[in-house]
């Protein structure tokens, strides 16, 4: 029997547990080696730090990734928090905010689930980042006419992405912040998947009538070199064929172009979705 895969950690609780840790430290000034954060779910998981400072008004924690047995391209990466406090220049304002450092990537095209002009930090990451710092904060009677920045910072995120689709997509200068539950599953379909669609979404924010499904860089270099699409209309299906013909549906695309070799289009041919 075959052991079992070990599942891991998204970017985005990783950033939640480093901000976390560091606002509870610029608060209390004494350092912790571990933190405790809540999941989307209200589960609560301990995360190991690897190194945090403090100085003044500034403070800065940071963890590893872990992604367990799932061969992601952020595995081992070192993701940082810096905090520091600023004035709250309106009662009604934020009491926490969050920016994109080095090594986190900028949107610029629109489409995707983060507005052009912002840091890529995703929608749930952004709220268990808001939710763990605010906890923190109440842990330690935050003053009310205060705020506090967090910044996330990935050391080597603008190298990493470029092992990802991250620039295809709009996404300029690093890694995306991401997790939907805070959990990486080993080998799982939902991160290509999520890439295809996001691919999608692009593509028809920018006006694209036509795509190009392929199954490999080889196959999409052929069709660029014949039809000289637009960037945008490029979607790495990988051997999602049956689940990226049935998601193309949502969309206002005229045409739709496959590129593959023979043995996959054969495939696709004789019914294999897959």
């Amino acid at each position: 029997m075959s052991a079992k895969l070990r599942s891991g950690y998204t970017t985005g609780a990783c950033a939640a547990a480093a901000a976390k840790a560091a606002a509870a430290l610029l608060l209390k000034k004494k350092r912790k080696t571990r933190v405790d954060i809540v999941f989307p779910d209200s589960t609560v998981v301990r995360f190991p730090l690897i190194a945090s400072s403090v100085e003044n008004d500034q403070a800065m924690a940071a963890v590893i990734k872990d992604a367990g047995d799932d061969p992601d391209v952020t595995n081992r990466a070192r993701i940082e928090a810096h905090v520091r406090l600023v004035p709250r220049t309106e009662r009604t304002g934020p009491q926490v905010i969050v920016k994109g450092g080095k090594g986190v990537g900028m949107v610029t095209k629109p489409g995707l689930a983060v507005a052009v002009g912002e840091p890529a930090i995703n929608p749930v990451p952004l709220k268990m980042i808001l939710l763990n710092v605010t906890d923190a904060l109440k842990e330690h009677n935050f003053p009310a006419d205060q705020a506090i920045v967090v910044t996330i910072v990935v050391p080597d995120g603008e190298a990493l992405a470029k092992k990802t689709l991250n620039a295809r997509l709009g996404i300029i200068g690093g890694i995306s912040i991401l997790g939907t539950t805070g959990i990486v599953r080993p080998i799982s379909a939902d991160a290509w998947t999520a890439t295809i669609r996001a691919s999608m979404d692009v593509a028809q924010a920018n006006d694209v009538d036509q795509i190009v499904l392929s199954t490999g860089r080889t196959s999409e270099r052929c069709v660029q070199r014949l039809l000289k699409p637009p960037e945008e209309a490029l979607v790495m299906m990988g051997d999602y064929l049956d689940f990226s013909l049935k998601e193309i549906r949502r969309y206002r695309f005229t045409r739709i172009h496959v590129a593959t070799m023979w043995a996959k289009l054969l495939k696709g041919a004789m019914g294999h979705g897959h």
